[in-house]
């Protein structure tokens, strides 16, 4: 059973970087697709991005031109870096596979507020 660590999330102003971590206890694509999925507070879970093995991205109209998605593969490891934040991005940040899922991880936390 994959494993799925997140880390990096924050408190961060509007307008502020950061920049989340995705560790596998497996090779990154061995669930195929990957991407991250946030959910705010009395919302539902969406995907903001995702990474398919050719290197192909895709992002949501919400993060497209802010947030950039990519993976170090030796270190099983994606990324998320995260630009020009506002405050709707305020949320529980998740990976996963998209087509196909490990159990969920405990998620980041990332708080935009000035």
């Amino acid at each position: 059973q994959v494993q799925l660590v997140e880390s990096g999330g924050g408190l961060v102003q509007p307008g502020g970087s950061l920049r989340l971590s995705c560790t596998s206890s497996d090779n990154i694509f061995s669930l195929g697709t990957m991407g991250w999925y946030r959910q705010a507070p009395g919302k539902q879970r969406e995907v903001v991005a995702s990474l398919n093995i050719a290197g192909a991205a895709d992002y949501a109209a919400s993060v497209s031109g802010r947030f950039a998605i990519s993976t170090d593969n030796a270190a099983n490891t994606m990324f998320l870096q995260m630009n020009s934040l506002k405050a709707e991005d305020t949320a529980v940040y998740y990976c996963n596979g998209v087509t196909r899922r490990a159990r969920w991880g405990p998620g980041t936390q990332v708080t935009v507020s000035s």
